[in-house]
């Protein structure tokens, strides 16, 4: 699974984290030991390229909510 893993992120241009391959069909994934057979495995859904996770910005905001009433200015906080 780790040359189709591999396979598959150069295919798709991105990293391997980002490849999902089927558990259910982990048998015909194996099987496939090209890019040729990787691109059909692509095609079928067997294989998939995961979103990019979200790096969310609500911790950030809920700070500088707090910093804007006067919390987090003490002396320990300054540089």
């Amino acid at each position: 699974m780790t040359l189709q893993k591999r396979l598959a992120a150069d295919v798709k241009k991105c990293g391997r984290n980002r490849i999902w391959l089927d558990p259910n069909e982990a048998n015909e994934i194996s099987m496939a030991n090209s890019r040729f057979n990787v691109r059909k495995l692509i095609k079928d859904g067997l294989i998939i390229r995961k979103a990019v996770k979200m790096h969310s910005r609500s911790r950030v905001r809920k700070n500088l909510e707090a910093k804007r009433k006067g919390r987090h200015t003490g002396i320990g906080k300054r540089r």
